[in-house]
This record gives structure tokens, C-alpha cells and sequence, in this order.
């Protein structure tokens, strides 16, 4: 709700790629660090899961144009497991509950689940780099934000639990190795 707040987020998400790394990599993806953190220390901060609307025309732009870009970066794996993960706890709960089916239809239709989906969880500079690992983190993710909107009602669940299991990801780049992701434009210096 003010200036401020906005570069202080630019700041701090900013700040984080080059402060907090383990072995030159990020572990926190910077945007939702830069969200959580004011989410967390002020009260000039939220997030609202339908502030980008319902539209399909909307829904079906975004996940065209990220799939371009993961598909670039091979990391569309991590996008569509965790949406399936998403998509498998809210249905289960639905079921559990008695719920008519429309409940869970209605909480995956919204432009800021695609965000997360597309742009945050997938960061390929923040993800781990084994396929394995990734489903394994992206799992994690749903778990603990499930736990957090469904049990603790807590409204920003999805950045809270992003920046909560990013503290695995060292321990993932240990457990299951892989081939380190470059971004390397053709002709030119590394940019990413």
C-alpha cells in the first residue's frame, strides 16, 4: 500500500541473489523471499490468490508463454509436478470431505497459482537441478502450503512454504546430483 514497500521488496529480492547462495547458486527464489519477508515484517504487505482474476484468455497466455521459457530451461518437470501434486491434495480433501467437486475446480482457477507455478517454483536458478530432487521439492512445497492454508488458514501459504523447504535445497544438490544449469545465450556471455 505504499512506495516503499515495493523497493524494499525490489531490494531485498535483489540483495538475496548475490547475499544468500550455497555454492554459487541461489537457494531462495527472489521474488517470493522479497513477498515473505514483508509479508512477514510489516503490515503493508499481502497477497491475494484472485488479484489476477479468472480470465482463461489470461490463464491460457501465461501458461503458453512459461512453458516457453521452461521449456527452454528444462524445467517444465517441476511445474507440472507440482500443479499435479496442487491439483491431487485439493481434489483428495474435496473427497475426504464430501465436497462437491466445483470447491477444488475453483481454487485452481486463478492467475496467481499459475504464477507460482510457472514462474516461482520453477526458477531454474533457484531449483534444484536433478529431476528427482525437483519432484521431491516441488511435493515438499505442496505438502507444507497445504498444511498452512488448510490447517493453520494461513492466507500467503504458497510463498511462506517456497521460502520453508528452499532450506532443502542444499541438502537435495547432496543427495541427488546433477549437471548444474547454465544459461548460456548463443554468441554471447553467461547473462543469467
Amino acid at each position: 500500500d505504499a512506495l516503499w514497500v515495493h523497493a524494499l521488496a525490489s531490494m531485498i529480492a535483489v540483495g538475496s541473489k548475490f547475499l544468500i547462495r550455497v555454492n554459487g547458486k541461489h537457494i531462495f527464489n527472489p521474488s517470493a523471499l522479497g513477498i515473505a519477508v514483508l509479508i512477514f515484517v510489516t503490515d503493508h504487505a499481502w497477497v491475494s490468490p484472485g488479484q489476477w482474476g479468472t480470465s482463461l484468455w489470461f490463464a491460457l497466455l501465461l501458461s503458453f508463454l512459461a512453458m516457453l521459457v521452461l521449456h527452454a530451461s528444462k524445467r517444465t518437470d517441476i511445474a507440472l509436478f507440482y500443479l499435479l501434486c496442487h491439483t491431487g491434495l485439493l481434489l483428495a480433501r474435496a473427497l475426504w470431505l464430501g465436497d462437491p467437486l466445483a470447491i477444488p475446480l475453483n481454487q485452481l482457477q486463478n492467475g496467481s497459482l499459475l504464477l507460482f507455478a510457472f514462474l516461482m517454483i520453477s526458477d531454474p536458478r533457484t531449483v534444484p537441478d536433478a529431476r528427482l530432487a525437483r519432484c521431491l521439492f516441488a511435493a515438499t512445497v505442496t505438502v507444507i502450503a497445504y498444511l498452512l492454508a488448510f490447517h493453520f488458514h494461513f492466507r500467503p501459504a504458497l510463498y511462506a512454504a517456497l521460502i520453508m523447504a528452499s532450506f532443502l535445497i542444499p541438502l537435495l544438490y547432496r543427495w541427488l546430483p546433477a549437471k548444474r544449469f547454465e544459461c548460456k545465450p548463443q554468441g554471447g556471455p553467461q547473462s543469467c
